[in-house]
């Protein structure tokens, strides 16, 4: 028994690091639109105008961490700075030649995002931007052409910069009807070409970048959790509208999940791995579950949060939980209470997996873990729609990119996950790597911090032809999925398609 033969192979992205267009088709300013490139252990700037003065600047932004804005200040595009979102790997402008890539690896699946300001352009518009509407209405209409079942994220880093500035975001109940009028909008106009929805990304990210998840520019464990407690809300309602649209869409729940290890059999370690857990999985308690866990509850009563809420709110969640789980998982790491470890990108250094050059850790049992974890707590389908690895590529003089390194992480990756559905039964949708194409890193906002099957000629700095190569992963990742994922040997045949 392998992958059931309606499996759905594919690759991931983001608007805000691969579509670019950012001024183009009558789009609005997202906050994402307002961050600048950065480099490892080099905070990307969040750039800034003064209201009342129109002084400029910036504040760093961490991936992880609170943003802190000075007093009068906004999120602005600011001349002079550069700032990746804006033209990405332009997909924008080459998106058939892309779907014709993918195509070409035999893709059954697709992960992208809507951008949110090109639909309504401030977020809280009377009518949708048809521009906007057609663009992607285009693009789907190529994937099914091309046999490509599209995964769409509502709201992946792409909130409309206005919702920022005059509603702090998801902190406001009323964001919760724009999101849910969003929604339904794209929902209902591409029945017949879309089934398969996400509403955030991550969801577990507002946790720990407000800015970024829910358009948070007060950014408080206050605001945090009635943030989270609307996108939530919102979810619940986008659940119940698309399945008024059609019986046939599914909505699923989007989680960043890395399997925490206890560094060793220290009771308190094992304690630290549990609360770790819970400061994941509370979030998918919610929106898979439908039902806030006694834990957090708990928490918010001993730090003094409380939730604007309805007794209505609570029975949506339970009525209207997300069909199906997805999640990310780039690899593991290790937690401790001792002191004396070495610290890792996240808890303590683990001796026993590897890393690459920017500290993320490559655990090869990692999606077989994380698999039987989430499926034993909620027993709802499973989707894996982002796992890769960033490494700095180089193209050779005679445009081959060997990437070795890449198809040894997506061996050992995909055989995890076969062991968990051969071996363990998990019922797995699907597996779209990330990022299928080279993008902008959501981190460093880096292009040298390279994941795709597919070299885009673009640098740091903006530069460059926007000509796609494909590296030797590219040729591994076809030969692959044509066999279903039995076929993870090394062998490959590179044979370029005639222009």
């Amino acid at each position: 028994m392998g992958f059931p033969n309606d499996f759905l192979w594919g690759g991931a992205t983001a608007a805000n690091q691969y579509e670019g267009g950012w001024n183009e088709g009558g789009k609005g300013v997202n906050i994402i639109d307002c961050v600048t490139a950065g480099a490892h252990q080099v905070p990307r700037k969040i750039t800034i105008r003064n209201a009342k003065t129109g002084e400029t600047g910036f504040v760093a932004r961490q991936m992880v961490g609170h943003v802190v804005f000075p007093e009068d200040t906004v999120p602005a595009v600011v001349e002079g700075y550069y700032y990746p979102s804006h033209t990405a790997t332009d997909f924008y402008h080459h998106w058939r030649e892309d779907i014709k890539l993918m195509a070409e690896m035999g893709f059954k699946a697709f992960r992208l995002s809507i951008n949110w300001a090109r639909i309504y352009p401030n977020g809280d518009d009377e009518k949708p931007n048809e521009e906007g509407l057609r663009f992607y209405e285009e693009v789907f209409q190529e994937c099914k052409k091309m046999g490509i079942e599209p995964l769409v994220t509502l709201s992946h880093y792409e909130i409309p910069l206005h919702l920022a500035t005059q509603y702090n975001g998801f902190a406001h109940r009323q964001v919760v009807d724009f999101f849910v009028k969003y929604a339904a909008t794209v929902i209902q106009r591409y029945k017949g070409l879309v089934k398969y929805y996400l509403t955030f990304n991550e969801m577990n990210a507002v946790g720990h970048n407000g800015y970024n998840a829910a358009g948070l520019l007060v950014d408080t464990p206050q605001t945090r959790a009635q943030a989270a407690h609307y996108q939530f809300l919102a979810s619940s309602l986008t659940v119940k509208a698309a399945h008024a649209i059609s019986s046939e869409i599914q909505v699923g729940m989007m989680l960043a999940y890395r399997p925490p290890y206890a560094y060793c059999c220290d009771p308190e370690d094992q304690i630290k791995q549990m609360n770790e857990k819970h400061d994941m999985l509370w979030y998918s308690d919610v929106q898979v579950g439908g039902h806030y866990p006694k834990y957090k509850l708990a928490e918010y009563e001993r730090e003094n949060i409380v939730l604007q809420d309805t007794p209505e709110d609570y029975a949506l969640l339970a009525e209207y939980p997300a069909d199906f789980l997805s999640f990310s998982c780039y690899g593991s790491y290790a937690v401790s209470t001792h002191p004396d470890l070495k610290p890792g990108l996240r808890g303590v250094d683990n001796p026993y997996i590897e890393k690459n050059a920017w500290d993320w850790t490559t655990d090869p049992q990692a999606l077989r873990i994380a698999l039987n974890e989430l499926y034993d707590r909620y027993h709802k389908p499973l989707w894996i729609v982002e796992n890769g690895i960033g490494w700095a590529d180089e193209l050779t003089e005679d445009c081959r990119i060997h990437d070795d390194y890449r198809i040894r992480y997506l061996q050992t990756n995909i055989r995890s996950m076969k062991e968990a559905v051969e071996i363990d039964g998990i019922p797995l949708m699907g597996y779209t790597m990330w990022g299928w194409i080279d993008l902008v890193s959501a981190g460093t906002g880096e292009m040298k911090k390279r994941y795709g099957l597919v070299y885009v000629d673009m640098d740091d700095q903006g530069r460059g032809t926007l000509n796609r190569y494909r590296k030797d992963s590219f040729y591994w990742y076809k030969k692959m999925v044509a066999s279903n994922g039995e076929d993870l040997s090394d062998s490959f045949t590179v044979a370029e398609p005639k222009q």
